[in-house]
Formats: C-alpha cells, structure tokens, sequence
C-alpha cells in the first residue's frame, strides 16, 4: 500500500469518499477541472468540515432541500465573521444533504488568493476568485455558485453592527437575469459571533494589504450556527432601467432579512 492510499484510508471515512465520488464533476484527466478544482482534495476538507459544521459550531440547516438539483444557481447570503466560515458551512450543507447533493462554488475576495498555498487550495476545495466574469463562467457551467453581495462590507463589520446588512451590489441580479439561474436566499445566524471585532485599525489594513485589520481576540468562538435557505426565486431576463434592478436586489436582501430574523428566534443561546 503506498503512503498516499494509507492515508486517504486513514484520514477519509469510506462513507465520504463514496458520497463525493457520487457527486458528478466535470474534471479532466489530470483530476482537475479549468478553475483548479480537485475531487480528491475535496475529499480531504470535507472530512475536517464535517466535525466543524457537527461538533463546533453545531450546524443547523433548514431548507436546503430548495436549492435545485442541476442547473445554474446562485446562492445568495448574509456575510459576517471576519472569515470565510459561513461559505464553508453552506457549502458543506449542500454537498453533504442526503438526496441529489451539489458541490458549490465559492466567490472569495481578492485578498485570499494573495496569501501563499492557501489560494491554490481553496481553489482545489471549489473556491473562486470573486470576479463577475468568473461567476459568469461558472454560471454558464451550470454550477451552484455562492455569492456575498455585501464583500468585506460584510465580513468586516464590527460585532455593534452585526445582523445589519449592508449595501448589496447589482451584479449577482444581472448575472441571474442573464444566465436565468435562479437565487437562492440563506440567512446566517452564529457566524457574527465567532470572531466578534470591536474595532476595524484602518491604517494598518491600508499598510498590509489586507481588507481590513479587526481589533478581536485571536480565536474562533463555537458560536452555534443556523442556516435558513428560502424558496428559489426567479427574475426574468427582460431589459429593464437599473432603478428596477435595483428594486429586485432589494427584493432579494429583504428576504435575506426575513430569514435571518427567522434564525434569531430559533437561537436559544449563543453557544
């Protein structure tokens, strides 16, 4: 037995390397597919993603079963956290629901592919530089694609202003109404307080280079998450003024709101 099978064996139960290898991707001969995907490497971070999303923060996930079983869709969410956490766990949400399961592609910002190895590897685990033209591709490859319209607006915000949602940009609606790729709506509750930041030092993420610089404490808290996916909602490809586009946004982030609102009430206790 080589040293790669002993420890496929050892570190990926033989449940998951049969759930992913269930999961249809369009991969090439080499295991990967244009965007650096990889159905082995996935294999491995669905393994640790599982006692994240079961043993530390606990998740519960409602209506995921909404999410269409092919075709292109756009996942639309709430951002917070400072880190990516809530992608990971609705990703794993999706990909892991027993019946007709997908694997998701991720929209990061711009600063994670920057960072040594760990771009290389988020590519291979699905993510994707959060490009419009990116994200159209994936669309027209009839991927679910996971979407923040609030960007580091989102991620950055300081725990005083958590659950207020930011501004939401046009494109993710424009990239629907064109690839007739139907949004799904996900309220997160839990990710606000697991690195909870007080204060965001401007000139030092200037300095760095990095989006922002959050004055927190140095550790992910096992907040317990709640994930309310809503029902698809469609919006045609008609030519439409921008004020109306901007209308169907609004429609968008409201029940993004509702769902949110929803998550809260079923909160017993943060942790």
């Amino acid at each position: 037995m080589s040293l790669a099978t002993y420890l496929k064996s050892k570190l990926i139960p033989a449940d998951i390397d049969k759930h992913i290898n269930r999961i249809r991707k369009p991969i090439g001969s080499l295991g990967y597919d244009p965007w650096g995907y990889n159905n082995e490497a996935i294999k491995y971070g669905f393994a640790l993603t599982r006692q994240i999303y079961e043993k530390y923060f606990r998740v519960e996930a409602h209506g995921v079963e909404q999410v269409p079983a092919e075709g292109p869709v756009l996942i639309i969410a709430n951002h917070s956290g400072q880190l990516p956490i809530d992608g990971l766990l609705i990703g794993y949400a999706l990909a892991s629901r027993p019946e007709q399961p997908r694997i998701p592609r991720a929209m990061i910002e711009r600063f994670f592919p920057t960072v040594p190895w760990l771009g290389n590897l988020l590519n291979e685990m699905g993510a994707v530089l959060g490009d419009p033209v990116n994200c159209a591709k994936m669309l027209a490859n009839n991927e679910a694609v996971i979407v923040f319209p609030e960007g580091i607006r989102g991620s950055g915000k300081l725990y005083k202003d958590r659950y207020q949602l930011k501004r939401f940009g046009n494109g993710f609606m424009h990239l629907a109404m064109k690839y007739n790729a139907p949004i799904v709506p996900v309220g997160v509750v839990g990710c606000e307080e697991t690195i909870p930041a007080i204060a965001n030092i401007k000139p030092l993420a200037k300095a760095l280079g990095i989006p922002y610089a959050p004055v927190a404490l140095p550790a992910v808290l096992p907040a317990k998450v709640h994930l309310n996916f809503g029902a698809p909602m469609y919006f045609d490809n008609t030519e439409i003024p921008e004020e109306l586009v901007t209308e169907r946004v609004e429609t968008v982030k409201a029940e993004i709101s509702r769902l949110i609102d929803k998550g809260l009430s079923e909160r017993k206790k943060l942790f």
